[in-house]
């Protein structure tokens, strides 16, 4: 079985001498600012040496984590977004606060979100959620002996806690019902690390979930 790592998560590896950032930054400002995230508004010269403008969502990092119960159940969460008007399913996740270590980040939202306490906390990997036009990168985790409780959840947040199968949870990331796609992403990452029973992954592996 994997072991958990204490040791701060780092962002994936950066380019190397032979891969020096094409881009030049002229001249930097930030445009708009919420609690959550800013613009940044970039001028910056393209490898052909003409210029132009690159904006930029400066957002902090988030921890997802994909609770697995003592028997091998997965908590989900049916969250209500507001952004799409949509029921979606996600597991427990948010952002990182500033001075906090982001394994403790995850035990404080599994905590939120569900109630939960975990036994252990397993690192599964970090990835920029879009590198296209943000800065976020999101640390996944895998907690294992989950135990429910009463959440401690904000008054914008509107949700309900699911306990599922773990083979109707993976047919649901594989076949793309969850509807969050980076609560999709961590399911799917942490595949090597679930405490699943073969017929739960070998039914993934040779479409035949049910």
């Amino acid at each position: 079985m994997p072991q958990s790592h204490n040791n701060t998560p780092k962002p994936p590896p950066q380019p190397t001498a032979e891969d020096a950032a094409p881009y030049r930054t002229l001249a930097s400002r930030t445009i708009w600012q919420s609690r959550w995230y800013a613009l940044r508004e970039d001028q910056v010269r393209f490898p052909d040496g003409s210029e132009g403008t690159y904006t930029v969502v400066e957002k902090d990092a988030a921890v997802y984590v994909v609770p697995l119960t003592a028997d091998g159940q997965m908590v989900l969460l049916r969250n209500y977004r507001y952004t799409v008007d949509r029921w979606l399913w996600e597991v427990p996740a948010g952002g990182v606060q500033p001075g906090v270590e982001p394994e403790e980040m995850a035990r404080r939202e599994l905590r939120e979100e569900t109630g939960g306490q975990a036994e252990r906390l397993q690192r599964v990997g970090s990835f920029y959620t879009m590198p296209g036009l943000g800065t976020e990168i999101i640390h996944v985790y895998v907690a294992y002996g989950v135990t429910l409780g009463e959440p401690d959840r904000e008054p914008s947040e509107v949700m309900e806690c699911h306990v599922v199968p773990l083979a109707d949870a993976l047919r649901m990331a594989s076949k793309g019902e969850m509807g969050d796609g980076l609560s999709t992403l961590a399911i799917l990452a942490s595949m090597p690390y679930l405490q699943a029973d073969s017929t739960a992954t070998e039914s993934i592996g040779d479409g035949t979930g049910q």
